[in-house]
């Protein structure tokens, strides 16, 4: 049996398949944005999948990184990082909010599409990929 130890890279090995659906994500929702509602919206959407990706993969090195050190490290760097981003994101939206930017719906609409898709590709990946490799 391969345990983590004698795989030290299988913390991050989904990691490149999701950046990926993730460029191909951001470029569609420019060009659906372009289309719907100009540069603004094409800006707009293409940024919202950039903020889900630059949360998620902050997340995913950071957790990697502790559960290499000290796996009981993950849950207060998890649950730290979690409220950290969530309380940058709530400050990020309301400022852009206020600045009454017609980007904002584009951008929400993107945040929403890039967590979709990265979860089911991440989904995708554990159940096909990851679960499906040869053990021992």
């Amino acid at each position: 049996m391969v345990t983590p130890d004698a795989d030290r890279r299988w913390r991050l090995r989904h990691l490149p398949v999701l950046l990926a659906a993730s460029v191909a994500l951001a470029a569609v929702a420019a060009v659906v944005g372009g289309v719907v509602g100009g540069a603004t919206a094409a800006l707009g959407a293409a940024a919202g999948v950039g903020i889900t990706v630059l949360s998620y993969t902050l997340t995913t090195v950071v957790l990697a990184w502790a559960d290499q050190i000290n796996p009981q490290l993950v849950l207060p760097l998890g649950l730290g990082l979690y409220a950290l981003k969530f309380t940058l994101l709530g400050v990020v939206l309301v400022a852009v909010a206020s600045t009454d930017w017609p980007g904002l719906v584009p951008l929400c609409l993107g945040i929403v599409a890039g967590v979709a898709v990265w979860t089911a590709v991440h989904l995708w990946w554990l159940t096909r990929v990851y679960a499906r490799r040869p053990r021992g």
